[in-house]
């Protein structure tokens, strides 16, 4: 054994300076690691009190044994599951203490909230909303996989503006936005880039802006690949677009950047209007589905005859895992909703006995925050 020093090993892997972006990446290494069988309770959330502000680190305790701690960090780095690692040796006090305010953070998130996500406004939804969406396209596996094809995840400023988008449609065409969300992490991570680059459809005539690709004794076959953040289909887009014209309901109500054009064009078409799009889609197969979201959601995308189930599954973990982080978001951001939170009464900072934690180089760096707790990840 190759010791690197006296004491219980532990890499700090990854630093936030907020608290939901932390726990996020906390819960995917785990599930990441978990799928993968391996042990997940050595990997652990630390929070502290800074002179910046707080600080939340993530470690994951090992051998101590260079020989054995060091390929295994290095084969995490390589799965693009950390970005980096700085060795740590803490006493067997330091590692209870950060191993009970880890577990702390876990509790605390098991929690249900007093608000639900119908009655949150959409300025108390926005911010953890873009926080939600940055983190999901950061942890696409195409992003993950850093090749040179690989897409790029969203900006905070991107974020934000697409989380306002989602939102303007979502209450326009009154969806569930859980739901919503849960359409757009399974067909693009919320990434504006096209796929199914190769499909195509015969169909009996060519029309205006189609990319013909065969023509055949009485059809053609033409592209009809997937547009942009809601992986819309160049066809079912021509059927959204006739959904639209029919449609009565007042769009001078949406923003001007969501307002759909009276005449499409296929081969010009801003991201913005495909929200309002995939909005009245998913409107559309509520209403023809009675309100069946399940049936509705896998209809978007095995169509109305052959609805998708595991499609629809799919949808379905990651809305309840978005409703799990709005709703704790938004009522962690609120003083008043932390007051209330039995959750977070105890202090993540003091040891058992309410002496400060052991092993601390700093009553400043002891104090763990108390103001918002974690989040559990249920999908990945």
């Amino acid at each position: 054994m190759c010791r690197f020093s006296p004491g219980v090993a532990a890499a700090e892997v990854a630093a936030f300076n907020d608290q939901l972006e932390a726990f996020l990446h906390f819960e995917y290494l785990r599930g990441r690691e978990a799928r993968s069988g391996n042990d997940t309770s050595h990997i652990l959330l630390t929070a502290f009190d800074t002179p910046k502000g707080p600080s939340y680190k993530i470690f994951i305790v090992g051998d101590n044994d260079l020989l054995t701690a060091v390929p295994r960090l290095a084969e995490l780095e390589g799965r693009n599951l950390i970005a980096h690692y700085e060795l740590n040796t803490w006493t067997e006090k330091d590692f209870a203490y950060y191993r009970q305010q880890s577990h702390m953070f876990d509790v605390a998130y098991g929690v249900p909230t007093e608000q639900k996500l119908e009655s949150l406004s959409s300025f108390q939804l926005l911010p953890a909303l873009a926080r939600f969406l940055v983190f999901k396209s950061q942890t696409d596996n195409r992003v993950l996989d850093r090749s040179d094809a690989a897409p790029r995840p969203l900006t905070r400023e991107q974020a934000t503006q697409l989380a306002s988008d989602i939102l303007a449609v979502a209450d326009f065409y009154a969806l569930p936005l859980d739901y919503f969300l849960g359409v757009g992490a399974m067909e693009n991570d919320y990434m504006d880039i096209d796929g199914d680059l190769t499909h195509a459809v015969w169909k009996k005539r060519a029309q205006r802006d189609d990319i013909i690709l065969r023509r055949g004794r009485k059809r053609v076959m033409v592209s009809n690949y997937a547009i942009g953040t809601w992986q819309i289909t160049r066809e079912t887009l021509r059927a959204a677009h006739r959904l639209y014209l029919k449609d009565k309901r007042d769009y001078t109500r949406l923003p001007a950047r969501l307002r759909l054009p009276r005449e499409l064009n296929l081969n010009s078409v801003d991201d913005a209007v495909l929200t309002t799009y995939a909005g009245l889609l998913l409107r559309g197969l509520l209403d023809h589905f009675g309100g069946d979201v399940e049936k509705a959601t896998g209809a978007y995308n095995g169509g109305v005859k052959a609805p998708n189930p595991a499609y629809a599954s799919g949808v379905k973990g990651v809305a309840q895992y978005a409703r799990r982080v709005l709703e704790h978001a938004t009522a962690l951001d609120d003083p008043a909703g932390s007051a209330k939170n039995p959750a977070i009464t105890p202090s993540l900072a003091l040891s058992a006995d309410n002496s400060p934690a052991p092993g601390t180089p700093a009553p400043s760096e002891a104090t763990a925050p108390q103001e918002k707790p974690p989040y559990r990840r249920a999908d990945d």
